[in-house]
């Protein structure tokens, strides 16, 4: 077991080219998005095509400052990628690269976190509706004034994470995490904003000449199925001591930023994750008995 580290200077002491662990490296990255793409119908040659898009928007990001002039040579060159379809794909509008969190996943974590709606023991306060901290008015007017309270509840309401009771207009947390597993479109879009972060993460720690960014694994193999389902209770755990402990830094620091006047343009994303598989020499021994 040990932390997973990249250190290509000694891989390629070995016979191992940076280009050879490169084809590897985007084929490994590129396998579970050919899955994604192949579950949701979308074809090859309409993920080609998101593909130019991206190389497109890449190669001018590189140059951000670089003359209006001459910017498709400059593109097509960079990329490979003709100078007819790099002018289309300039002119075509393409998604912004990061999205807002949910306005309901920010109410699900501050209620869960903030020692103003959570009991001594650390549980979640059933809420009133209406009044001053803590109700679920008050919650919801901490993170945003642009949308009505009741709009925020009715979509968690949407998303089965809470429960309204009209006899004493109370609500109550169903669940502390922000799993929307009735709304694919949300669970699509936290694919992309918390996998696409951790990218980009990784990618900048390796362009970079010093890592920028905490991204670090710790890896085991030679596990039985038993210990694996050992493990996940353990890792919720510590994920929620993370979560418990940042949220509420987090949203003080936003305050402070706010009422300091500075300039409030950065953003963060902290995760955990695990991924468990059975071992491809696993998958042969079983086969060959």
């Amino acid at each position: 077991m040990a932390t997973t580290t990249s250190n290509c200077t000694a891989y390629a002491s070995g016979g191992v080219t940076t280009d050879s662990i490169l084809d590897r490296v985007l084929h490994r990255l590129l396998s579970p998005v050919a899955r994604l793409c192949l579950k949701h119908g979308i074809s090859f040659s309409v993920a080609t095509d998101k593909l130019k898009h991206v190389f497109v928007n890449e190669a001018i990001a590189l140059k951000p400052d670089a003359a209006a002039h001459g910017l498709v040579s400059r593109v097509a060159t960079a990329t490979g990628i003709n100078r007819r379809e790099v002018t289309r794909l300039t002119r075509t509008a393409t998604p912004q690269r990061v999205s807002k969190q949910p306005l309901a996943a920010e109410v699900l974590a501050l209620w869960a976190t903030s020692k103003h709606y959570r009991t001594i023991d650390g549980k979640p306060l059933a809420l009133p509706r209406q009044g001053e901290t803590p109700s679920f008015d008050a919650l919801a007017r901490k993170i945003t004034n642009d949308v009505h309270p009741r709009s925020l509840l009715d979509e968690l309401l949407r998303l089965e994470l809470v429960q309204y009771n009209a006899d004493d207009d109370t609500v109550r947390l169903l669940r502390t995490d922000f799993v929307p597993r009735g709304d694919s479109c949300q669970m699509l879009s936290f694919l992309g904003d918390n996998v696409g972060d951790h990218l980009d993460a990784a990618v900048a720690n390796i362009l970079a000449e010093e890592p920028a960014h905490l991204e670090q694994a710790v890896f085991a193999d030679e596990l039985s199925d038993v210990s694996v389902a050992q493990l996940q209770p353990l890792m919720e755990t510590r994920w929620q001591e993370l979560r418990s402990s940042m949220i509420p830094v987090l949203a003080d620091m936003i305050e402070a930023d706010r009422e300091a006047g500075r300039l409030q343009n950065q953003r963060i994303r902290l995760g955990l994750y695990s991924f468990s598989e059975q071992m491809p020499e696993a998958e042969k021994d079983a086969d060959s008995k």
